[in-house]
């Protein structure tokens, strides 16, 4: 019997590095600490849904919070003269507080562009669930949209799976599309992994992405 581990967690300290960075002294600290990332992820993800967010990134210091968000729509994020930016600081600032009332760090904001989108996998599941909540066919949003995906450079194999009521049918199934080549037991290989919803009338339609991007170089010296 197979088991089926995160392509990302399967190479943490490997190629990847922790999205979540910082040290706790103590159990009650860390317990905070994770309080505080969960409600930062549950908002910004609730928040920005439709604004292609496709990574989030904590690191702390003694003395502030700083999130990193990695979006393929920074326009839409930081607003006009940074308006919507100063916002939703103010907002992850309230939030933060309320999931820790004794947190007094600093919350700094980051807004970081991705140039190619068709190479992140979050963002190719937006593109995927966008199409399916217009009521497009199913297999012509696949189609088209891993068409586009390889036709990136960097780009070298690319796999889409769509689970639930698809079409509007009685009974869930799953269906999947797949080009190039999809190494996930390979450490060294970049593959980008990514779960989204398509909410729709007659339920949610689960939709995962794995995007292949070449090997990475492993310093074998270092472990």
């Amino acid at each position: 019997m197979t088991h089926t581990v995160h392509p990302y967690a399967h190479r943490l300290g490997i190629i990847r590095d922790w999205r979540s960075r910082w040290f706790a002294t103590d159990k009650k600290s860390f317990r905070e600490n994770i309080a505080v990332d969960a409600a930062i992820r549950g908002f910004l993800k609730k928040r920005l849904r439709s604004m292609h967010v496709a990574e989030i990134e904590i690191e702390r210091t003694q003395s502030e919070v700083r999130v990193i968000l990695h979006t393929a729509r920074p326009g839409l994020v930081i607003g006009r003269s940074g308006e919507n930016a100063t916002k939703l600081r103010k907002e992850l600032t309230s939030v933060v507080h309320k999931a820790s009332p004794k947190h007094d760090r600093a919350v700094k904001l980051d807004i970081m562009e991705i140039r190619q989108p068709e190479t992140s996998a979050a963002v190719i599941g937006f593109m995927v669930a966008e199409g399916l909540e217009k009521r497009m066919p199913f297999r012509r949003v696949l189609k088209q949209t891993v068409e586009k995906v390889m036709a990136t450079r960097d780009v070298l194999g690319v796999r889409i799976m769509v689970s639930g009521r698809l079409g509007g049918s009685d009974m869930a199934r799953t269906e999947q599309i797949k080009r190039g080549r999809v190494p996930l037991q390979t450490f060294r290989a970049n593959i980008d992994y990514a779960h989204q919803e398509a909410n729709l009338p007659y339920g949610v339609i689960g939709i995962k992405v794995w995007v292949y991007l070449g090997d990475e170089h492993v310093n074998r010296d270092s472990k």
